[in-house]
């Protein structure tokens, strides 16, 4: 078995670096596989409640729990799992990865109490962790900076495909299948997923030989769940509540205490000194507005389409479907990886985020009442998520050393679940704040909908009521267009500033991982050339052949770099 080495050359591809055959494509295709695996799980369970609620009888706090098991442990775990990694092998823990979502599934399709699916759902959120961290890590391993651009673009397509075709995906196998179906599925593709792995996949890790930073991990897995939950729960139980406080203060907390050890321990899980550069504030911060308007117009598109339209669940995925088809289509055909080199990092932000924020707003002025203006605005969202997914991504991993492939994926995999949550939170207490005002004195204080119309009593109060909706609907989609615009406008700008001062990156010897890191890669402890200018090179855009590359070559025993 081979060892990809953590090594820097000049030249854009370097001599070990694998072969531009179809090797290199299968393995995407075995990557996204894995990845589309783990994001179905996150939205194929939404359509499966009532028969949880019948056959399990689980209560509505059990259900919450079964959805919200699996984000809140995989949202924690994605920083160590990125971190573990890169330490011990990206293949080792995407194979370990496939195993365990696989177990996972299988003792959720086969629990037996609403107690037992949601430990098996947790333990599947830890598989996924590894699984989304090691994928990335892996493409940015296999990939040079000729074909990343667009490998990125695919790997990040998948993850629209996972969040349309989920709820289709659960409706077909329930409409013939008991509930279990759902996760048995997960395990043929684990199963195929494992031997591909094994067999195609090389193996690479940082030959690190200092201590795990464990106190780190546990800090961020506190501090991240702490938050994450917070964010999901907010809305249900309000903001102001004990609930949330406390989870918000306790994940806050962590979080800082985090952020002041890694500052403090000599070889630190997440370098903070990373903070210091601009070019990746303006990535993080693209990363986490794209996610935000991602998963915030989602959640928004499906009320919308059912109870302001009238749709069923199936109908509504369905009609969902051209926003992920329109990413898939031109992410497949290298759209990004071809405007890239012509617009730059930044010129790829801006028109992402504009096309998104144009497709929410579209939405929002044009489809209040037909599915038409709706249909035009999710192809123009698709569009933008399209330019802009796969920059962030791009940027972000090339402002992260490579011998850190697998903590700059777990950051990525960090920013996503946290926007996404985010998202959903702010636009739906939009949503509700709007919906309060504008209802009928006779409905006043009802929380929801479904409560709304039970309160009137007549015809016209009902039209109110809907219209009532419909309008806070509209407000929050403009609210979050009007948030990705100017987000992206920022990040922009940010990226901008950067590349006209290629010095804004901060310096190696700061940072004793980073001087570390260096030694083992042969360069000089206080030399940037195998780290601040892959920065420069990789994210900026038109220029090639600056980024850091790995050379594969035979490893000694146990598989560590010479």
């Amino acid at each position: 078995m081979s060892t990809v080495a953590e090594t820097a050359t000049p030249s854009g591809t370097p001599p070990g670096s694998p072969p531009r055959s179809s090797t290199r494509w299968l393995i995407l295709g075995v990557i996204c596989l894995a990845e589309l695996t783990v994001l179905l799980d996150n939205t194929v369970l939404t359509v499966a409640v009532p028969s949880l609620t019948g056959e399990l009888g689980a209560s509505t706090a059990d259900v919450q729990w079964m959805i919200s098991a699996y984000s809140l442990v995989q949202s924690g775990l994605l920083l160590t799992a990125g971190n573990a990694a890169d330490r011990y092998g990206r293949k080792k823990m995407l194979a370990t990865g496939l195993l365990l979502f696989g177990a996972a599934s299988l003792g959720a399709a086969l629990a037996q109490s609403p107690g037992q699916l949601i430990a098996a759902r947790a333990a599947m959120g830890v598989g996924g962790a590894l699984l989304v961290t090691t994928t990335l890590a892996v493409v940015m391993q296999t990939f040079d900076d000729k074909d990343r651009p667009k490998a990125i673009g695919i790997w990040s397509s998948v993850s629209s495909l996972g969040f349309a075709t989920g709820p289709l995906i659960g409706g077909a196998l329930l409409d013939h299948f008991w509930w279990g179906a759902l996760f048995l599925i997960n395990i043929p593709v684990a199963l195929l997923g494992f031997v591909a792995v094994l067999k195609l996949v090389p193996e690479s890790k940082s030959g690190s030989e200092h201590r795990p930073d464990l106190l780190g991990a546990l800090l961020s897995t506190i501090g991240m769940v702490g938050v994450v939950y917070a964010i999901i729960t907010g809305p249900e139980h309000g903001w102001l509540s004990g609930q949330v406080l406390v989870s918000a203060a306790v994940g806050l907390v962590a979080l800082t205490a985090f952020t002041l050890w890694e500052l403090h321990v000599p070889h630190p899980m997440l370098d903070m000194h990373f903070f210091r550069d601009a070019r990746f504030i303006g990535a993080v911060s693209g990363g986490i507005l794209v996610a935000f308007g991602m998963g915030g117009s989602l959640f928004l598109l499906s009320q919308h389409l059912q109870l302001v339209l009238g749709y069923g669940a199936l109908d509504a995925g369905l009609r969902m479907a051209p926003l992920a088809l329109t990413v898939v289509l031109l992410n497949f055909t290298g759209l990004s990886a071809k405007l890239l080199p012509k617009l730059g990092t930044p010129g790829m932000i801006v028109t992402g985020m504009t096309l998104l924020a144009g497709g929410l707003a579209a939405i929002a002025t044009l489809g209040g009442h037909s599915y038409g203006g709706m249909l035009f605005g999710l192809v123009v969202m698709g569009a933008g998520i399209a330019v802009a997914m796969p920059t962030m991504a791009n940027a972000i991993m090339s402002a992260i050393p490579p011998e850190k492939a697998g903590v700059g994926a777990g950051v990525n995999g960090t920013l996503m679940e946290f926007g996404q949550s985010l998202g959903v939170a702010v636009l739906g207490a939009v949503l509700n704040s709007r919906f309060a005002a504008l209802l009928p004195a006779v409905a006043a204080g009802a929380g929801s909908l479904p409560a709304a119309l039970a309160l009137a009593r007549t015809d016209a109060e009902r039209v109110s009521v809907q219209d009532a909706f419909a309008a806070g609907i509209e407000v929050s989609q403009l609210v979050g267009a009007g948030a990705v615009f100017l987000g992206g406008m920022l990040a922009a700008v940010l990226l901008r500033r950067t590349e006209r001062t290629p010095s804004s990156a901060p310096e190696p010897e700061q940072n004793p991982s980073a001087a570390a890191s260096g030694a083992r890669s042969g360069a000089p402890a206080g030399d940037p050339s195998d780290e601040a200018s892959t920065v420069r090179s990789a994210a900026s855009g038109p220029e090639k052949g600056g980024a850091a590359e790995e050379a594969v070559r035979p490893g000694p025993a146990g598989g560590r770099p010479e």
